[in-house]
């Protein structure tokens, strides 16, 4: 049985035809699909200031922390405390610290409030201060940057961080 090729390439085409006009038609309009994880930007800013005369202080390491979950891997017990990000403050003391979030990826406490350490790293440049943490809590941020796809915008807080002084003995 002998088919004829111009029946065969005929046949071809309008079933291609008839397949790109309703085969790839969609019911919705807006359906966008995006892959990864939700993510969001918790940003602090503000001064670090003595608590003892109020003046800024220089050289502080302000940074987002996770707590450790203890669990011995390969014989080593982890730290309590794992740094996430940190910037150190300017002369005024200011400073502006930002993450980006991703689920699973940081510990937020039962109660919603978010681990950040403040320590001197300059030594006795400026004055010896105590490492404090401290628990922020970024239910009542100011949202700063609008949400958009998976991007759940930016949301800021405000702080004055307090450090006490070390005394010399």
């Amino acid at each position: 049985m002998k088919i004829n090729r111009a029946f065969i390439k005929g046949t071809n085409w309008a079933l291609a035809g008839l397949i790109s006009l309703l085969g790839f038609s969609s019911c919705e309009k807006d359906i966008m699909v995006e892959y990864g994880a939700p993510n969001v930007d918790y940003t602090v800013k503000g001064a670090v200031v003595n608590k003892a005369n109020g003046k800024p202080i220089a050289g502080i390491r302000v940074g987002y922390t996770s707590y450790a979950i203890a669990v011995p891997m390969y014989g080593t017990i982890p730290t309590p405390y794992e740094p996430k990000a940190s910037v150190t403050t300017n002369a005024k003391g200011e400073f502006k610290l930002i993450y980006n979030f991703y689920p699973g990826e940081f510990y937020v406490g039962a109660d919603g409030l978010v681990p950040v350490y403040v320590e001197d790293i300059d030594g006795e440049k400026n004055g010896l201060f105590h490492s404090e943490t401290l628990q922020i809590d970024f239910s009542k941020a100011e949202q700063s940057k609008k949400p958009k796809g998976l991007y759940e915008g930016e949301y800021t807080v405000t702080v004055k961080v307090e450090m006490t002084e070390v005394k010399n003995k």
